[in-house]
């Protein structure tokens, strides 16, 4: 098993602002590098070049978590059809320019050589390894940033931008130093923009290979159209562009396997194009281990695909799983796991899943039918919402006992944890939920008991719910519209696949939603989703949260919640940690009162299994906000032994 580290002492270790200073890791090796049995057999038979040649100047040298590997083996996990790719890309897919590092306190630098910020943190320098390559042997230079940098500006391609790299008076200006530097130049301070760039959404830039998309480009492939009357999907260049590269915001490399790659494995077939997805070691990966073996350790990934979460506990109880916690490290499913765990072959891990609320209603406060916006923008009938639930019966019933009745705010864990945030109108008194609504005007109801709006028509909200990562949202619904219905509200259920659900509320065409909040732990500074609209704030503010990133779009939100932009302008205008930290509790004081969503349930951290003979994985695993895990470790994971027959 990986070595232990006690859980509260590594999840309150994060940094409250910006990494300032130059940051350098990996150096010139002086012995020979070593590499995987199967890249020594293709370099001997002229397939691929020495192992010299394809590594960089400067590799990246990973200290292991446990200690240094072995070669070989497939990790074998299970994926769920549609939907579901982030079960790839949180296992393969978040090589960025930088990086946390591993005990999540401080940013690294990881393809990015080095870097440096300026004193009011507008200009941010990345020096890139020189002779790093694509997994199909191409160079990787400062031009592939830059051409994506081009595909960021292009409005045909991006219309909208992700907000990492947009700012008031526009995109960020990024320029080639050279072939091996960058800079990334605001107008005005960005302290946050390091840490957004170290989390999953920082991949965007350096996975745009140049010499692979740019075939698809008509500025830079004056005969596309060759290509696009290839492609039967493609009615123009825009569309097959965004077919080989996908749309700005979701870089779909897990659907398209001739996508050149900087992960540690590259796939060989596209998600749901087979029941088996395939990825094969990188032989061009640019880390190493302390003893100059290249990285990966492990040779391939698979992900069988199933029907359901239910397939997937079984296949772990046959054996068939090596490593994995998203779809079955539930509460309800511990005991099971542990009677098949000799028979399966696995032993459990930790996982720091540390949301604001993992389980939140949330209300659309921008809601098309004026009848339910007004009543839903009540304060008073989000407080008898919250009071009208019984967290305690949610918790034992649905997650056994192992969550905690909270409000959404900042873990105990967080250094921002607060206990009248946590606490704020979670009482279970449905009599004081009654009068609360009485007080509103929703103090008629019909023959049936139902609450009647101010229309004269039964006052209906319909929640949409999707079950994905274990987290049991539809047995919460469950309880939660009985519950409403105890105090006469009409709550309603309609479960969809997750990926159609996205686009549903994204649009803001939806009453409600239940799903988790982030701010947690120190996430809480880049994604205060729930204490402001934005980013995960389409599920519950779609059109305010559209306003924030552009206020000529979306719709203008009332003073109130306008003052919690500005707020958060002190996070984000400063790399001062100080400061930072004043912003965001002021921040979070002011979403606490005005309860923006209703927290549930709290996690005290979920689990995960692990063939008996892997080995350099974190126990426990830390993911909160984008942190996207176990990621950052898997290059080393390995199997004594060299496979994954312990």
């Amino acid at each position: 098993m990986s070595s232990r580290r006690n859980l509260k002492a590594f999840l309150a270790s994060g940094v409250a602002g910006t990494c300032l200073a130059l940051s350098v890791a990996g150096s010139a090796w002086s012995a020979d590098y070593n590499e995987a049995p199967n890249l020594a057999e293709r370099v001997k038979a002229g397939d691929l070049p020495a192992v010299d040649e394809r590594l960089p100047k400067s590799p990246m040298v990973m200290q292991p978590l446990e200690k240094v590997g072995e070669y070989g083996g497939t990790l074998r996990r299970a994926i769920l059809g549609g939907g579901d790719q982030h079960n790839i890309v949180r296992l393969i897919g978040s090589e960025n320019l930088i990086r946390w590092s591993p005990d999540w306190s401080s940013i690294e630098p990881n393809i990015a050589e080095s870097f440096e910020v300026s004193d009011d943190a507008t200009t941010f320098t990345f020096k890139l390894r020189e002779g790093m390559r694509w997994s199909d042997g191409e160079p990787f230079t400062a031009d592939d940033i830059l051409f994506w940098y081009d595909v960021l500006l292009d409005e045909r391609l991006t219309p909208s931008k992700h907000p990492n790299f947009v700012e008031a008076a526009g995109p960020v200006k990024v320029t080639k130093i050279d072939d091996t530097t960058v800079e990334f130049k605001f107008q005005e301070p960005n302290g946050l923009f390091l840490q957004n760039l170290a989390y999953g959404f920082g991949y965007y830039v350096v996975n745009y290979p140049k010499h692979y998309l740019s075939q698809f480009h008509i500025e830079h492939n004056p005969d596309v159209q060759k290509l696009v009357d290839e492609e039967p999907a493609a009615a123009d260049w825009v569309q097959l562009f965004n077919l080989k590269a996908g749309p700005m915001h979701t870089p779909i490399f897990w659907q398209n396997p001739d996508r050149p790659t900087l992960h540690p494995w590259h796939l060989t077939n596209a998600y749901g194009s087979t029941e088996r997805v395939v990825a094969e070691r990188n032989p061009y990966f640019w880390k190493v281990d302390p003893d100059g073996n290249q990285l990966p350790y492990i040779d391939r990934i698979t992900w069988d695909q199933v029907e359901d979460a239910e397939s997937i506990l079984l296949k772990a109880f046959n054996g068939e799983i090596d490593y994995m916690a998203r779809h079955i490290g539930r509460p309800v499913n511990l005991a099971a796991l542990t009677d098949n765990k000799e028979r399966g072959k696995y032993d459990f891990y930790q996982v720091g899943d540390i949301p604001g609320s993992q389980t939140t209603v949330m209300l659309n406060l921008n809601n098309a039918d004026p009848v339910k916006n007004e009543i839903v923008n009540n304060l008073d009938f989000r407080k008898a919402v919250s009071h009208m639930i019984d967290r305690e019966e949610i918790n034992d019933i649905v997650y056994l006992g192992a969550g905690r009745p909270v409000q959404t705010a900042p873990h105990p864990l967080s250094p921002f944890y607060n206990e009248e945030w946590a606490t704020r109108d979670t009482e279970f008194d449905p009599e004081l939920a009654g009068q609360l609504l009485d007080s509103i005007g929703l103090d008629k109801k019909d023959a049936d008991g139902y609450r009647l709006g101010p229309d004269g028509e039964r006052f209906t909200l319909v929640f949409l719910i999707a079950d994905v990562f274990g987290w049991q949202y539809p047995d919460v619904m469950e309880l939660v519209s009985g519950y409403a219905k105890d105090v006469g509200l009409d709550f309603q259920v309609r479960a969809s696949d997750r990926s159609r659900l996205f686009e549903i509320v994204s649009s803001g065409e939806h009453d409600a939603y239940i799903w988790n909040c982030p701010g947690g732990l120190v996430d809480a500074y880049a994604n205060p989703d729930c204490y402001l609209p934005r980013g995960q704030a389409v599920f519950w503010a779609p059109k305010w949260a559209a306003w924030g990133a552009d206020p000529s779009t979306g719709e203008e939100p009332p003073e109130h919640i306008k003052k919690l932009f500005e707020i958060y302008k002190g996070v984000t205008s400063t790399a001062d940690p100080e400061l930072q930290e004043k912003a965001l509790v002021e921040l979070i004081d002011n979403a606490s009162k005005q309860l923006l969503t209703v927290g549930l349930i709290q996690s005290n951290g979920a689990f995960g299994i692990a063939r008996q003979n892997l080995h350099n994985f974190a126990d426990p695993m830390p993911i909160a906000g984008q942190l996207w895990t176990p990621a950052p470790y898997t290059a080393q994971f390995f199997f004594e032994g060299g496979d994954n027959l312990p």
